[in-house]
């Protein structure tokens, strides 16, 4: 195995995006790419280790970029005024993630037929959007998203098949709005699954989750389970 990354831009008119590409050099011909959207903070080690993370296991990860290269590493107040503006504008979110979309299936070293979508927190909003566009992807995996929906989107019917791992306590995502995502998605049409998990708060995969305002929590045992129910599904999505 040897794990190779490399930094890819893509543009939105004069907006530019980078995006970290990150694959098995050893591996033979391209693989199925996942699309890994970012939280709140932008693309991060973070995302990119889980870029790296799905490389390891045989696909070619993309960590994306929704805000633009050079707010990347912004402060956090910065990035949630952005983080704001697009959740008020999802049409141009959804521009952006299709960009994002279209570029990681650009890359040799991708599948153009095979790929998929994870995001964490708003990432995990943004990877739901995608699905409700309708765009032909495999599937998407949402980590402690949010759910509301962007109003642009009810007649669409779901092409992909939709993974949400969801913290029943989280309080950025209430048990009210995880009921209401269900039957948005039953009435598109989506084949969906909800895993929830008792006990367990806001951005519960982060070992860096400042947990004194009882928001954001990591939770070990949350994590892996998580993370072994994306694995599951991933290789189902792609026979792996």
């Amino acid at each position: 195995m040897s794990i190779k990354t490399r930094l890819v831009e893509y543009a939105d008119g004069s907006l530019v995006f980078e995006a970290l590409l990150a694959w098995d050099d050893a591996a033979h011909g391209p693989r199925p790419g996942v699309l890994v959207a970012h939280t709140i903070r932008g693309r991060s080690e973070f995302e990119e280790s889980k870029a790296l993370a799905l490389a390891e296991q045989g696909y070619t990860g993309f960590a994306i970029d929704v805000y633009g290269k050079d707010a990347i590493g912004s402060d956090i107040e910065v990035c949630r005024e952005m983080m704001e503006a697009l959740r008020s504008e999802r049409a141009v979110l959804q521009q952006r993630l299709l960009l994002a979309l279209q570029a990681m299936r650009d890359q040799p070293e991708v599948d153009a037929s095979a790929v998929a979508a994870i995001g964490y927190c708003f990432g995990g909003l943004c990877v739901l959007d995608i699905a409700r566009t309708g765009e032909a992807l495999a599937g998407v995996i949402s980590f402690h998203g949010l759910f509301d929906p962007p109003g642009n989107t009810a007649d669409n019917r779901i092409a992909a098949r939709i993974l949400a791992l969801h913290g029943w306590d989280d309080p950025l995502a209430t048990p009210e709005q995880a009921v209401a995502l269900g039957e948005e998605l039953s009435s598109m049409g989506a084949d969906w699954q909800l895993h929830c998990y008792g006990n367990v708060r806001h951005a519960f995969t982060n070992p860096s989750a400042d947990a004194s305002t009882g928001v954001t929590v990591y939770n070990e045992t949350a994590d892996n389970r998580s993370w072994a129910a994306a694995q599951y599904f991933l290789s189902e999505l792609f026979d792996t």
